[in-house]
């Protein structure tokens, strides 16, 4: 199975399960551009677990999906995402949050264009800034992606990307 069809399948999995009607999670779809200016993709889906007992305007966010990134026929590249996040909300705006986290990506390549990751294994440290738009949420994300010096070199890269959140 080559690598398009890999992503084919992954995808569809994942669209599978956020329309069972039993799925406990949101559907995040997000549009970007990497460091190395190409095109990324993210599609995700999550879930928020409320942290009330800690402090009234603090949620867990756990999300996991793909992180497509776009170029030539050689050098496509995917990862699989598994982020954690905490998210405030700010005070009387209840839809008006902060997220933060550090999670971890596994890209089938570790060549990003001209970038060597050396490992395949990636650090995902993410920042969020959103709030309620429509049904959902929209958001403005930061993401690094580095092995954390596992391995050198280690040139990482970033994707800035503009969300939303669809609950289902």
């Amino acid at each position: 199975m080559n690598r398009k069809s890999s992503l084919a399948a992954s995808l569809g999995v994942a669209l599978a399960m956020a329309a069972s009607p039993a799925c406990l999670a949101d559907l995040y779809v997000a549009g970007g551009i990497t460091s190395e200016s190409a095109a990324a993709a993210r599609i995700e889906l999550d879930t928020l677990i409320g942290l009330e007992r800690l402090h009234p305007q603090l949620d867990l966010r756990l999300a996991t999906g793909l992180l497509l990134l776009e170029g030539d026929e050689s050098d496509e590249n995917a990862a699989w995402l598994l982020t954690p996040m905490l998210r405030y909300t700010f005070a009387g705006q209840r839809n008006v949050y902060l997220e933060g986290g550090i999670g971890a990506a596994v890209f089938l390549d570790a060549r990003i264009g001209s970038r060597d990751l050396s490992t395949a294994f990636q650090f995902q440290d993410r920042l969020a800034l959103g709030g309620s738009l429509g049904p959902g949420e929209l958001s403005l994300s930061v993401a690094h992606y580095s092995n954390g010096g596992i391995k050198d070199p280690n040139e990482g890269i970033e994707v800035v990307s503009l969300g939303y959140r669809l609950p289902l």
